[in-house]
């Protein structure tokens, strides 16, 4: 048997205009591209208040978490110009991330895959499976920030070398029960 998290937590800044409808908070478990809709619509239409909060700290990467319902976490993460994740994977999550300003390089793999590059822009998402392992980079001359979904929510994330070490198979997820 689990335990609900909580209903749903929205950041103190956005407590007016991050609703409930647009969290959800019933839905339990959200598809990549339902994630992929959610960090869109949240960099498109809470472009002011998200920039409100984000911060640039030039010793480390920044973030900020938005939201947490029992279904999906919403996160803002801040880059400079060259700071990056370490290669991991969601613990079996799906995610998604949309640009909210600047430019970011992602290398990514699928378990038994290769390794691609890809460079997102302001405005640009990509919504993504539970197998999927990547590196984020800030690119670009400028600073960028991106909006980020997983769900399930709290998974631990699992960090790699390099995206060369990702196991062919990525383990599933811990079986969820119904509350």
């Amino acid at each position: 048997m689990t335990q609900s998290v909580l209903d749903i937590e929205i950041h103190p800044q956005l407590s007016g205009v991050l609703t409930h409808e647009l969290l959800d908070p019933s839905r339990l478990l959200w598809t990549s591209s339902q994630l992929a809709a959610l960090t869109g619509r949240v960099a498109r239409e809470l472009t002011g208040p998200l920039h409100e909060i984000l911060h640039f700290d030039v010793d480390q990467r920044w973030w900020a978490r938005l939201a947490l319902t029992d279904g999906v976490e919403l996160w803002l993460l801040s880059w400079l110009p060259g700071q990056q994740t370490k290669p991991h994977d969601h613990g079996g999550a799906a995610g998604s991330f949309t640009v909210l300003r600047g430019e970011v390089t992602e290398e990514y793999r699928y378990p038994g895959g290769p390794i691609r590059t890809r460079t997102h822009g302001t405005g640009t998402g990509i919504g993504f499976g539970a197998g999927r392992a990547h590196q984020v980079t800030g690119a670009g001359t400028e600073p960028a920030a991106t909006v980020h979904a997983y769900s399930p929510p709290l998974v631990p994330t699992r960090e790699y070398r390099s995206l060369a070490d990702v196991p062919a198979e990525i383990p599933p997820l811990p079986v969820i029960l119904e509350r």
